[in-house]
């Protein structure tokens, strides 16, 4: 009578699992779809961000003229200020990693006389991926602009065929923002912003630059100029030149921009179209070539005359310092103590000119090295 009865209720207990199982399946089978639906939303979604990263890239970079144009009207329109003048500055994967160039050129606006708040005018173009995601994690505004078939993501060295690509395709960039409308000042990002540079400005110039050296005559075309430091007004006449001057390297090559740059600006062309060209004074726009003698009076410093990634951002440290130590005296002693910059430690002319243009080095005074102007 017992076996029964005990079989029974191990039948029972055995149907009331099974029933409890079947209940529970369903369950685990909605949530085990929910994991796997979340996985894969997840990985959608680092696609879709990975996607969205290469068609920016592409969009800036001359795969579909539309789309660049577009993205860079936007950046460009967001950025600029009252008058349509934007800051612009190029950077490469070399340049942007992290302790190198860009952190020093921004923490220079940060630190610097009234230009903090010039950082919401500028924008950053990035020749290669690797610096548009650098430039995206630490500033507003970026845009991308690749070249086909050119990696521009190392370091560039004076004078190489990629640093000469690298510099042409900026002159041309330049040319299209011009064409859009912009005014624009544009920087090498080895330049440090210590002062608000607009007071020092010619009102009726269209195109100003700052120089290598500067023989005391803003006007004197003889002076020596630099372009990784220029500030262009948008006009029939400023587009016409950036035109004529990126047209030049057929004329010479092997030549960089600011080689041309040196021939083209004694040619009848600038005459004929009435550019008002002006050169800045190292005073106020100083560098490693001629630097600047009255930190009073300075507005940037360019470690320009220098050879080496490692040595110039040895002097660029040096001259944030330099400036640091100025900007923690009083009114007075800045204005009696006779200051003097640090630099150049690491950088000198004598590593540069081995590296300098053709026709028998005759060009010492030239532009920086390995670098993205």
């Amino acid at each position: 009578m017992l076996a029964p009865d005990c079989c029974s209720s191990s039948s029972s207990s055995s149907s009331a699992s099974v029933s409890a199982a079947a209940a529970l399946a369903p369950r685990r089978r909605r949530n085990l779809l929910f994991c796997l639906l979340l996985s894969f939303a997840s990985l959608y979604c680092l696609i879709l961000y990975g996607a969205s990263v290469e068609s920016s890239l592409e969009a800036t970079g001359g795969s579909s003229q539309y789309s660049e144009k577009y993205r860079l009207d936007k950046v460009l329109k967001d950025a600029a200020m009252k008058d349509r003048t934007v800051i612009l500055t190029t950077l490469n994967e070399a340049w942007a990693a992290p302790n190198s160039t860009l952190d020093l050129f921004l923490e220079s606006f940060r630190i610097g006389d009234g230009t903090r708040g010039l950082l919401k005018h500028l924008v950053i173009i990035a020749l290669d991926k690797q610096a548009f995601l650098r430039c995206v994690a630490v500033h507003t505004y970026c845009v991308a602009l690749t070249t086909e078939g050119v990696d521009f993501s190392a370091e560039a060295y004076f004078m190489t065929p990629d640093y000469l690509k690298m510099m042409w395709r900026r002159i041309d960039f330049l040319r299209s923002v011009l064409e859009m409308g912009y005014n624009f000042i544009f920087t090498d990002a080895d330049i440090l912003w210590f002062r608000n540079p607009f007071s020092r400005f010619f009102e009726d110039a269209d195109f100003q630059i700052a120089c290598d050296h500067f023989l005391g005559d803003p006007y004197d075309v003889q002076n020596k100029p630099n372009g990784g430091f220029n500030f262009v007004k948008s006009n029939n006449r400023t587009i016409q030149f950036y035109k004529f001057w990126y047209s030049s390297q057929a004329m010479y090559p092997g030549y960089h921009d600011q080689d041309v740059l040196n021939f083209i600006k004694f040619d009848p062309f600038i005459t004929d179209i009435g550019l008002k060209m002006r050169f800045l004074d190292t005073m106020y726009f100083g560098g490693l070539c001629e630097p600047s003698k009255d930190l009073n009076q300075v507005c940037t410093m360019h470690a320009n005359c220098c050879f080496g990634l490692d040595s110039k951002l040895n002097d660029l440290r040096m001259m944030l310092q330099d400036w640091k130590d100025f900007m923690s005296l009083t009114p007075m002693l800045k204005r009696s103590l006779n200051l003097s910059w640090s630099v150049p430690d690491k950088c000198s002319l004598e590593a540069l000119i081995q590296y300098s243009s053709p026709a028998n080095n005759v060009r010492w005074y030239g532009s920086p090295v390995n670098h993205v102007r």
